[in-house]
Formats: C-alpha cells, sequence, structure tokens
C-alpha cells in the first residue's frame, strides 16, 4: 500500500504543476476572471491533496497497515478528481452546472481527514511504541505514567 499511494501522490502531483502550467500560459486568455479563480482554486486543492496522498504513503511505511490509511488514501483521490476535476472542467466549459458536483468533491476530502485524524491506538501502534517514539521526539526517554506526545 505504501508505494501506491506514494506513486498516485507524485503522478498528481505532477499533473497538478502540468495543469496549472497549462492554465497560466493557455487558458488565462481564454477565460472570465471568476472562471480563472475556479481553475486555479481547482489546481491548488490538486496539490495540496497530492502531498497529502505522499504524505499518507510514506505514513503507511512506518505504521502497522490498517483501513484508516488505506480509506484516507482513496478518498483524497477521489476528492481530487471530483473535486478539482470538475473545477477544471467547469472553467474551461463554462458549463457552471458543474459546480453541483464539486462539493462532493469536498466531501471526499473531508472523510480522508476523518480518517487520518484516528488517534494513534486505532492505528494499531502499541502503547509501549507510542511513548518511546514521544520520548525520541521530545528529546527525552518517556517514563511509565509520565504523559507524551503520543499519549
Amino acid at each position: 500500500m505504501k508505494w501506491t499511494f506514494i506513486r498516485i501522490g507524485a503522478i498528481c502531483g505532477f499533473l497538478a504543476v502540468a495543469i496549472g502550467a497549462f492554465g497560466a500560459h493557455m487558458v488565462k486568455e481564454n477565460i472570465s476572471a471568476a472562471m480563472f479563480a475556479n481553475y486555479q482554486t481547482g489546481v491548488q486543492y490538486h496539490m495540496f491533496h497530492a502531498l497529502a496522498l505522499t504524505v499518507i504513503g510514506l505514513a503507511s511505511a512506518v505504521l502497522p497497515a490498517t483501513g484508516h490509511l488505506r480509506r484516507a488514501g482513496w478518498a483524497m483521490l477521489t476528492g481530487i478528481i471530483i473535486f478539482s476535476g470538475s473545477l477544471y472542467v467547469m472553467a474551461l466549459t463554462d458549463l457552471r452546472i458543474l459546480g453541483a458536483i464539486t462539493p462532493i468533491g469536498g466531501v471526499a476530502f473531508c472523510s480522508a481527514g476523518s480518517a487520518c485524524s484516528w488517534p494513534a491506538e486505532a492505528l494499531g501502534l502499541p502503547r509501549s511504541n507510542m511513548e518511546a517514539i514521544g520520548g525520541r521526539l521530545s528529546g527525552r526517554r518517556g517514563r511509565p505514567g509520565e504523559a507524551s506526545l503520543f499519549c
């Protein structure tokens, strides 16, 4: 799974840069300012979530395999396709009705964030590992009964 989301994140990042460059050099002069603002919003969300997909892939490399990260990754990809894709098509074709499906992509982004926000225990990390990680991050060793970053 980790390589899947790292690869998908890299591809989505490449596409965000390419689509953004296309918009800046080819589209900007041919559409209204309002539609170009929609196009830019699509590119920004596309890039932010491409980076988040890569982070999910990296997190899955160090955390035990769970459905939470997998659900988050697929929801993020779905959000990119629906949210950013509908904004791209709407800006290029001036079909404002596509704005009605854009929030569906936003819901996918929200569900991805929700899946990522589960506590570390839900991700399957044993409590002793969380204390050890917290001790390394804070520069000291965790002691039993002492609060750490992940407890």
